[in-house]
């Protein structure tokens, strides 16, 4: 690894003696795998936080006899093409850090990045046709970004469409919080979508299109809807007052709590480093 970063010979010596007192090295880029051939007495296990495309299967199945790998969503595991997985692990969240809100500001919340698979211009679509003021809150800095809001997206702001930009920290959980729903029309299917979970932590019901990880994280009925098309997105709109808040704050606190996420890894890393030990 320090030869990679260019390292002087002393530091590259720190560097694997660092690892050396590691009981696993648990990666989440493609660098891992890539070295751990070259450090055979050190357990390593990746994730994979994007789709399974063709280029990275080989990667990973290269490795696979050498390298577990934990998928994020079931939906994102059966893409894996026959590639043997070490598991599924949904992500986590510090659900204290996330106030509860009443969803008092009335209005629809899109959060995410200004693309056209995150569904921005849909959300707009559906929040006109539902009669319900829509906030944009999106990652708006690669010129594909740009240019996707500029030619779709700027043209449709104003009556009830408002964009604000970029948001993190207690502004992001501002608008969670005080939001009637997330609206999620995702155009692609998406592996996780941390996004839901951290709406439903706040209380915040959940609108999405029924792709990818979507059906693992909402509960259609309960703390969501899932739907089809715009058509479905529109009347879920429509029925916002039926959801419970309190049952969407739990079902985060029960499912998709760090604390749940950190013990699956852990009996993960247990399991690799028995296997190790019985020479397997």
């Amino acid at each position: 690894i320090g030869e990679r970063k260019g390292f002087e010979p002393k530091a590259q010596s720190h560097a694997y003696d660092a690892l050396a007192s590691c009981d696993v090295v648990h990666d989440h880029t493609v660098v891992g795998p890539a070295y751990a051939e070259r450090l055979p007495w050190l357990p390593v296990v990746t994730t994979n936080h994007g789709p399974f495309d063709e280029e990275l299967v080989d990667v990973y199945r290269a490795v696979a006899h050498r390298v577990p790998v934990i998928a994020i969503s079931h939906a994102q595991a059966a893409t894996a093409r026959g590639l043997p997985l070490a598991g599924v692990i949904h992500h986590g969240i510090d659900v204290d850090r996330f106030p509860v809100g009443t969803g008092a500001g009335g209005y629809l919340l899109f959060l995410g990045r200004m693309t056209p698979d995150k569904g921005a211009a849909e959300a707009i679509a559906v929040a006109r046709r539902a009669g319900i003021p829509l906030v944009l809150a999106a990652k708006m800095r690669e010129p594909a970004e740009r240019a996707y809001f500029d030619e779709r997206i700027r043209p449709l702001l104003g009556s009830g469409v408002d964009f604000v930009g970029e948001v993190g920290g207690t502004d992001k959980l501002d608008l969670l919080a005080g939001a009637a729903a997330l609206l999620n029309p995702i155009q692609w299917d998406e592996p996780f979508g941390l996004v839901m979970i951290e709406a439903l932590a706040c209380g915040t019901p959940v609108l999405s299109t029924a792709r990818g990880a979507a059906p693992e994280i909402v509960d259609a009925g309960v703390t969501g809807c899932l739907g089809a098309d715009e058509d479905d997105l529109v009347a879920a709109a429509g029925a916002i007052g039926d959801l419970d808040r309190v049952a969407c704050r739990a079902a985060v606190a029960q499912r998709f709590s760090t604390a749940r996420m950190v013990e699956e890894h852990l009996d993960l890393f247990d399991r690799i480093l028995a296997a190790r030990d019985a020479g397997r």
